[in-house]
């Protein structure tokens, strides 16, 4: 018997020693949820779930104290193409309010170096940066003395190193309260912010060890507090719960930051993170994802491919940010590239060689894309390629037409490189050939321009949502295409559904059409037969796709590669270079 339970008490030790993800995961889950005491600094070690005090700091005014209360700032101005300053990834609870959410980094590679200006001020060093878990800007009670209608309450969970120490502190803003602040609060601009009365003290933490690092925000009526995990260990302190949050906070922001004051944190090239940021809410469905963020700090990673879905442990979203890619936030994300090969929201992939204008994306917020498709004719009659793409949002229109030319509002628009912000809130990207039009709520649209076509990617805000159109599904049901009078398709269409009553169905009239500004004449063409691969000649084909080969297309997209190559020249397989590979394939067998 004593032997035996010797060798339980081993395992058992071995096991709190090295414990495994999942178990790491409900750890930290009980403890950033229990109680603590009204005031002071506390620190908790795997596998205990009590917490103990630790070293504290005050988060203050005073630029001598151990962190002075600098601002997070508020996202302002046109949205970035890297992360930060409103473009980001965040998590929506599907009902009710969030009551706890846990950041944490499930990947991270290629990291070796970052900085930023410590604390917000100063050149800047080694090592310092935020991990900022933030609220949306929500309606608050604190609200209640100020003038202006659309004050809104804003609570920041924050681990902040400045390269030498580390804090985990919150900090809360009455954004837009345009009066002067209440007694405690500090003015910024027309906001007012303050930092909770104590802030953990952690060990400083270099970005090599970000992977380790984790950062949990609590609201309950009454309370609020914030925890840092280190690995094995986690620091905590209790908040003023100033505006609160448990009475309004929806969505979940997270993800590595400059430290304070808008700045950037700049990682080293070839760095790449995946964040999870993870919600409770009380219900297990997944979140709604939202590309929207809510802090001003910024880092100079960008987004590639859109979220993987979410997994547990959950309910969480998911995204991959890094030195290599230059797109705008998505939640989701279809294309409709070469000639012409349309991979839809719910990851259908078929191919629609019709020429007109047609209806791409169409959402019920104001949202719509179109494409004007010409005909390969004659090298390829049965072929045809997008020539110009627009976007409306609301109010304004951007068209993009090959030259490149530009034309917002039906405006010809001179942008060589860089940013236009309009009025309305949209923005306008330029990098190379390459146009992105983003809305305020994270809709865009992006045009690749080469010679003779354009390849078109069409992001959503908001997933899931009602999309209809060329790229959308009915329900987002990945076997099935809808017209626009609802009449709804099985997947693969008979050719003459494709051409002569689903894809009639989207043609715009020229009445309609956001592609006025394109030159040339519309056509209203459709192909005589079904144009793939194998129609190729054989030569051709095989050089084609030896192109495709040598560029590690996927197996899946390898066929689209080699028309696309054949038909369009050898740089046509670039789009496809790292592409997601279709959920399932809608075009009849061949």
């Amino acid at each position: 018997m004593l032997l035996v339970s010797t060798a339980a008490t081993r395992a058992s030790a071995a096991s709190d020693a090295h414990p495994t993800s999942a178990a790491q995961q409900v750890w930290q889950t009980k403890i950033s949820q229990l109680a603590k005491p009204a005031r002071g600094c506390f620190k908790a070690t795997y596998p205990d779930v009590e917490w103990h005090e630790s070293a504290c700091a005050t988060p203050s005014m005073a630029p001598m104290t151990p962190r002075p209360a600098v601002p997070m700032n508020p996202r302002t101005g046109p949205r970035p193409m890297v992360v930060g300053n409103g473009d980001d990834i965040s998590a929506k609870a599907p009902s009710g309010f969030i009551f706890n959410a846990i950041g944490s980094f499930d990947n991270v590679s290629g990291v070796t170096s970052v900085s930023s200006p410590p604390n917000g001020m100063g050149a800047p060093v080694a090592n310092a940066y935020s991990l900022q878990l933030n609220t949306d800007f929500f309606v608050s009670t604190a609200c209640n003395l100020s003038p202006d209608p659309n004050c809104r309450g804003w609570e920041q969970f924050i681990f902040a190193n400045d390269g030498t120490s580390g804090l985990s502190f919150i900090q809360y803003w009455l954004i837009f309260y345009s009066a002067p602040c209440p007694g405690g609060w500090f003015t910024y601009g027309i906001h007012c912010y303050r930092n909770s009365p104590t802030g953990a003290v952690v060990p400083n933490q270099p970005i090599t060890n970000l992977a380790n690092l984790r950062v949990s925000g609590t609201a309950n009526p009454g309370s609020d507090s914030v925890t840092t995990f280190v690995g094995l260990s986690a620091y905590t302190t209790p908040g003023g719960n100033y505006v609160n949050a448990a009475a309004g906070w929806k969505i979940a922001e997270f993800n590595v930051f400059g430290d304070g004051g808008g700045y950037s944190a700049n990682f080293n090239p070839g760095a790449s993170l995946t964040v999870r940021t993870r919600i409770n809410y009380g219900g297990t469905a997944a979140p709604i994802c939202v590309a929207q963020g809510f802090t001003g700090e910024t880092n100079n990673l960008s987004f590639g491919s859109p979220p993987p879905p979410a997994s547990p442990p959950g309910p969480a979203i998911l995204v991959t940010e890094n030195t290599t890619n230059s797109s705008t936030a998505n939640c989701a994300f279809a294309t409709a590239v070469g000639d012409t090969h349309e991979h839809t929201f719910s990851g259908l992939a078929y191919d629609f060689q019709a020429s007109g204008d047609f209806v791409e994306a169409r959402t019920g917020t104001g949202f719509e894309v179109e494409a004007r498709k010409v005909s390969g004719a004659p090298n390829w009659p049965n072929a045809s390629v997008n020539s110009c793409v627009a976007t409306r949002t609301g109010s304004t229109s951007v068209v993009v037409a090959l030259g490149p030319k530009l034309y917002v509002d039906g405006r010809l628009t001179t942008l060589t490189s860089g940013q236009l912000a309009l009025p309305t809130g949209v923005v306008i990207n330029r990098s190379g050939n390459t146009y992105t039009v983003v809305n305020g709520a994270g809709d865009s649209m992006k045009a690749a321009v080469n010679p003779n076509y354009i390849d078109l990617s069409v992001g959503l805000g908001t997933w899931p949502t009602t999309v209809r159109g060329l790229l959308g599904n009915p329900n987002n049901d990945v076997t099935k295409l809808e017209a626009a009078d609802g009449t709804v398709f099985n997947v693969p269409l008979s050719f003459n559904d494709l051409y002569n009553v689903y894809g009639q169905s989207w043609r715009v009239p020229p009445t309609a059409t956001l592609l006025a500004p394109c030159s040339g004449q519309i056509q209203t063409g459709n192909p005589s037969k079904p144009f793939f691969v194998n129609d190729l000649p054989p030569d051709l084909r095989e050089q084609a796709q030896a192109v495709c080969v040598r560029a590690e297309i996927h197996q899946a997209l390898l066929n689209n590669c080699t028309l696309d190559v054949a038909v369009l020249g050898e740089k046509a397989a670039q789009v496809y270079v790292g592409a997601i590979p279709p959920t399932l394939d809608g075009n009849p067998r061949q």
